[in-house]
């Protein structure tokens, strides 16, 4: 008590503040570790035999696909090319006694001719199907490390069309026959790049299509709850994934970034769990809470830098490729 008495002001409001923190991070730490160790349910049980899976064929879709298929569900793959949608489709039934359908479908071409048609056939595919899951899975992170000007207005239209308009419009021609059913479970991936960091510069609207994938998912979960129909949004930090590639080292660190297997296990197991906004993977949580005592000035600034420094670097990469390609005289440079 004497030594208490004879801290300094600071040192003792220090000590409060931590303990304020530390008392309210326990508890969500607790449900956190309860839901975990809850037994795994039957998804095909709950939720029906089949799910649908988009961008099943590469990353954390492959391994959420494959998870999947390991607790006996049946699986509608959407992908944009039909090699890689046949080869995922025998791995998965080289592995497991399960049966895969594959719809071809470019989610960029949402709201165009060729897009009407292909989600046509995907919802004449599930009208005929169990579905219980789906997941929105297929997402797009480039253009990164840019600023706004920098890069062309089709290419943010296609990651609009991808990460936002697709999401809306799949979950949309899943939704008739959960509805009809009375169950479903509907996982839109977010990122902690919208909902677990103050700003993410430099990949703006990446971080902006999923914070509208996450009020999404909130809204539709407070609309479908009553009706047996979980929605959620899963929103990870950084996955060991291609997609991982295009953002900063510091955000890549081996301690922080599970493997997609490793993500998928945690993703899987959290359907239904947790409300509409979760974040599956323990790792990621603890960052999330970490993150949460930086004040946000200090998280924009440390952001900016990193995003700044991995700009750089790309762009150090790609000039002597575009020297080599540009002609000689007076060209015009391009817009990396």
């Amino acid at each position: 008590m004497a030594y208490l008495q004879q801290a300094p002001a600071w040192f003792l409001w220090l000590a409060s503040l931590g303990a304020l923190y530390v008392s309210a991070f326990l508890p969500r730490l607790l449900v956190y570790l309860t839901h975990c160790l809850r037994r795994p349910e039957d998804l095909r049980l709950r939720y029906g035999t089949w799910a649908v899976v988009t961008g099943p064929t590469s990353g954390i879709g492959r391994s959420v696909a494959l998870e999947l298929a390991r607790r006996g569900l049946n699986l509608v793959l959407v992908d944009l090319d039909a090699a890689n949608l046949h080869e995922v489709s025998g791995t998965i039934m080289s592995r497991h006694a399960v049966q895969t359908m594959a719809v071809v479908f470019d989610l960029s071409l949402v709201s165009t001719p060729k897009g009407d048609e292909a989600l046509r056939r995907l919802r004449d595919a599930v009208k005929k199907l169990d579905v219980g899951i789906l997941v929105n899975n297929a997402g797009i992170a480039k253009p990164g490390a840019v600023f706004l000007h920098e890069a062309d207005v089709e290419a943010w239209v296609r990651m609009i069309r991808v990460n936002l308009w697709a999401v809306t419009e799949v979950t949309a021609a899943v939704l008739p026959g959960m509805l009809r059913r009375g169950r479903g479970a509907i996982v839109n991936m977010g990122s902690a790049s919208s909902e677990g960091i103050n700003s993410f510069p430099l990949h703006t609207m990446y971080s902006a299509t999923k914070r509208y994938v996450a009020q999404f998912s909130r809204s539709l979960y407070v609309e479908y709850k009553s009706k047996g129909i979980d929605v959620q949004c899963q929103a990870p930090f950084f996955v060991s994934t291609t997609m991982a590639s295009g953002f900063a080292a510091a955000w890549r660190s081996s301690a922080l970034v599970p493997t997609a297997d490793t993500y998928a296990r945690a993703a899987v197991g959290w359907i239904g769990k947790g409300g509409p906004l979760c974040v599956p993977n323990l790792r990621h949580r603890l960052l999330g809470w970490y993150l949460a005592a930086v004040p946000g000035g200090v998280q924009d600034w440390f952001c900016l830098r990193e995003n700044l420094r991995h700009r750089k670097m790309l762009r150090s990469a790609r000039s002597p490729r575009a020297s080599a390609c540009r002609p000689h005289g007076h060209g015009i440079p391009s817009i990396e």
